[in-house]
């Protein structure tokens, strides 16, 4: 049987990648790095997280949490990963970034039916079964092999990186274990700021000297409403911050026994937890300006930063206009397309794609009927999305309710709700036998 071609080795990638070879089938694994790096990552591992360290609520009614549970039933070599490589992070499920990164290229290097070639793909192969899983981040040769072969420009948005420091620079004197209304062992730290602390790190913040986009990212700056950098949006207003990353709700200072006014949360990044990011604090300042700035926030005066905030532009395609729910490209149907650059956004999000990319391109070559996934389960609901030519003014997309059908009987109740769409997804999730 000829091997199909998967080109990246991110979380999508990788997780195509596997399910293909889990049911028989050989699979090229094409992966740059490390002959090539991209502007963000700084590892040859597979999966590597360049954001944050969490991938969202593990919560059974939370819209995140269904789609972990849907791909954890389903088999994915992503979702076991993490499970293995968890750190404590209260309802969210976070990783300790570099074990699970060598947790899963441990997984793919050790396959049988997997060859690993690193080098870079500038061209798309004219034959065969092909899966597109090169990220937001695809190299510009590549990218413009894309640009042609969907015959319109890409869509993108700028996404960015939060800093992590050292747990032993956190001043404890002045910051808190805690999570939000107590749910988790106290898995968070938290700095709280009094109003006159806060509105001084605001006007500090908005002030700051940020990095200069490069030429061709200046064109038509778009950020992803999802991932702003903070200072952009501080610049929303002197209160924005405080109804957003740095809200308060759910936590009480025990030196005080009183809500701060506001409160910048740093969550474990490493499973030794030597290692906290901060939550939230996705940056395009200048490093030397995140030094001093960031500085000015109660706990972290003495912070070492071991990563600085960075920025970069991520590429997506118009999947609407362009996929099929199997993650087939319309026009050439032996391609498919998986990850962030399909639209799919966040690690699971990602991960999803690619776990039904490589389902449908296994399938493919064994001859068997592709597999459209209810769009009543989230796996279903977010391919749904990314391939309906319903959707308008397409910008990437989370997991959440809001994209599935509507309940034939709308119970009230936000959380009722939740527990009705989830029930139904798990009522229509299909088995392992179904997509093998």
């Amino acid at each position: 049987m000829e091997p199909i071609v998967v080109i990246g080795g991110g979380l999508a990638g990788a997780e195509a990648a596997w399910q293909i070879a889990q049911r028989g089938v050989p699979v090229i694994l094409y992966e740059m790095r490390p002959a090539k790096m991209t502007p963000a990552h700084q590892t040859d591992k597979f999966a590597e997280l360049i954001c944050s360290n969490s991938l969202g609520s593990d919560l059974p009614d939370r819209a995140p949490g269904l789609l972990k549970e849907e791909l954890r039933r389903l088999g994915s070599l992503i979702l076991a990963c993490a499970d293995a490589t968890r750190v404590p992070a209260g309802g969210a499920l976070a990783v300790g970034r570099e074990a699970f990164a060598e947790a899963v290229t441990r997984q793919i290097l050790e396959h049988p039916l997997i060859e690993v070639r690193r080098e870079e793909v500038t061209e798309i192969p004219r034959q065969g079964i092909v899966v597109i899983a090169t990220g937001p981040l695809t190299s510009a040769p590549l990218a413009e092999e894309i640009r042609k072969l969907t015959g319109g420009e890409h869509l993108y948005f700028y996404d960015a990186m939060a800093p992590i420091v050292t747990l032993e620079s956190i001043d404890m004197t002045k910051a808190f274990r805690a999570s939000r209304y107590g749910q988790g062992d106290d898995d968070y730290i938290n700095c709280p700021m009094t109003a006159e602390e806060y509105y001084r790190f605001v006007d500090a913040l908005v002030n700051a000297e940020t990095i200069p986009l490069h030429t061709f990212e200046t064109e038509d700056p778009r950020f992803f409403e999802a991932c702003l950098p903070i200072e952009v949006l501080a610049k929303r207003g002197r209160d924005a911050l405080a109804f957003g990353p740095l809200k308060p709700v759910g936590l009480i200072d025990p030196r005080t026994g009183e809500r701060p006014f506001a409160v910048v949360q740093l969550r474990q990044d490493d499973l030794a937890g030597t290692l906290y990011n901060m939550v939230g604090f996705q940056t395009n300042l200048r490093w030397s300006e995140q030094d001093r700035v960031f500085r000015m926030i109660p706990g972290l005066e003495h912070a070492e930063f071991v990563r600085y905030g960075q920025m970069h532009r991520n590429t997506f395609i118009d999947g609407p206009r362009l996929l099929k729910p199997t993650m087939q490209l319309r026009s050439d149907e032996r391609i498919f397309f998986a990850g962030q650059i399909t639209g799919t956004e966040g690690y699971v999000g990602s991960t999803a794609s690619g776990f039904v990319s490589g389902v449908n391109a296994s399938r493919l070559a064994r001859g068997k009927p592709l597999v459209v996934f209810p769009p009543t389960t989230m796996i279903g609901a977010l391919m749904n999305y990314v391939s309906s030519p319903a959707v308008k003014d397409f910008q990437p997309m989370k997991a959440n309710f809001g994209i599935m059908p509507a309940l034939e009987r709308m119970p009230r109740g936000k959380r009722t709700r939740a527990q009705a769409y989830v029930a139904r997804a798990r009522r229509d999730l299909p088995s392992l036998s179904d997509i093998d």
